[in-house]
């Protein structure tokens, strides 16, 4: 039995899956990203959505493409149909023409729930959520989101710049988060609000 599949693997959908696919290490990579710290813990929708991007990756691979982040997207996008009709044929087409049996592949993609199921019957994984200290588990899930949004925004520019869809040089992604005060009409930057317990206007 794998690492991916410790116990009960083959009842599940998501083991199965990393099996099938080859995807090495993903169980223990999925386990990690949903029991780790609030900074840097995953959510289990942002979970199921790199499970299928690297489904979607496995299955470009095979049939001999050599897909970039862009590619990968925009393909997960169109089978979960969050894509316009035009957009979701042309991607069906393109599979199609790397033999890639599109239908299989769109029951392969996982849910949320497949996520949770896997990480706990199968991997045995809990979730322990830090309450000691309210404010710091907050400014710790802001921070992760907001790392994890500048890598997005990262990687989609490095896509968008290899495809020559724009031009970019060297760049760096900055995110900021300001708060307004509807009382008083200050505003802050999200760290200097939680520094200071609040706005504490009158």
């Amino acid at each position: 039995m794998s690492e991916d599949e410790p116990s009960r693997g083959r009842s599940s959908k998501v083991a199965r899956v990393i099996e099938e696919y080859e995807l090495s290490g993903l169980g223990a990579e999925l386990e990690a990203a949903w029991t780790a710290p609030e900074s840097e813990r995953r959510s289990l929708r942002e979970l199921a959505d790199h499970v299928n991007r690297r489904i979607v990756e496995a299955a470009l691979t095979r049939g001999g493409d050599r897909p970039l982040d862009g590619e990968i997207q925009t393909v997960s996008e169109a089978l979960a149909g969050e894509t316009d009709s035009a957009t979701e044929r042309d991607v069906r087409t393109r599979l199609e023409e790397l033999g890639v049996n599109v239908d299989q592949l769109d029951k392969d993609l996982v849910s949320y729930q497949a996520v949770r199921t896997y990480l706990q019957k199968v991997r045995g994984a809990e979730y322990k959520p830090d309450e000691a200290d309210p404010v710091r588990s907050a400014r710790d899930r802001i921070q992760g989101l907001r790392g994890r949004l500048r890598a997005v925004a990262s990687s989609q520019l490095d896509s968008l710049a290899e495809s020559n869809e724009i031009t970019m040089d060297d760049s760096r992604v900055l995110v900021q988060v300001q708060v307004y005060c509807e009382d008083c009409g200050r505003q802050f930057d999200i760290e200097e609000l939680l520094d200071r317990g609040g706005c504490n206007c009158d």
